[in-house]
């Protein structure tokens, strides 16, 4: 049975991201790996996300047709998940019982949902669990 990794929007930042040439080199290859073993899977939250990050400020991260080849290219095969009524009464009961902010709840209850063992964030704490879900921060030094 193949594991299935779900990929936060960090991760995806720092790959098109030349600020921090330690984080873009590890989210790169991170997410080709995963990619080449059909392993990745993102929320509808973590295309929304990259977008706002790729697009906001006087200067933005990327021009809008860089971005809808990026989403057509790679997220949008690997966005399996789309929300429905319960999956927002399901986040919220990870929010109160692990202390997560509502947006890490959307992302966690989201890997959930896809019955991913791994989730790759910074956003929360190395090495948690959440039943079969386990967090990794790639970014650990």
């Amino acid at each position: 049975m193949t594991k299935t990794a779900f990929v936060d929007t960090n991760v995806i930042v720092y790959a098109h991201d030349a600020s921090d040439l330690r984080k873009q080199r590890i989210a790169q290859d991170l997410l080709e790996d995963l990619s080449i073993q059909s392993q990745a899977v993102v929320s509808s939250q973590v295309v929304q996300e990259f977008c706002y990050v790729m697009l906001r400020g006087e200067r933005p991260f990327m021009a809008t047709t860089d971005l809808k080849t990026v989403l057509t290219e790679i997220l949008f095969p690997l966005m399996n998940h789309t929300p429905d009524p319960s999956f927002y009464e399901s986040a919220l009961d990870l929010r109160n019982r692990y202390s997560l902010g509502y947006y890490d709840a959307l992302i966690v209850q989201a890997a959930i949902d896809l019955n991913c063992d791994t989730l790759y964030s910074e956003d929360l704490h190395d090495r948690q669990k959440f039943a079969k879900l386990t967090v990794i921060d790639p970014f650990k030094t």
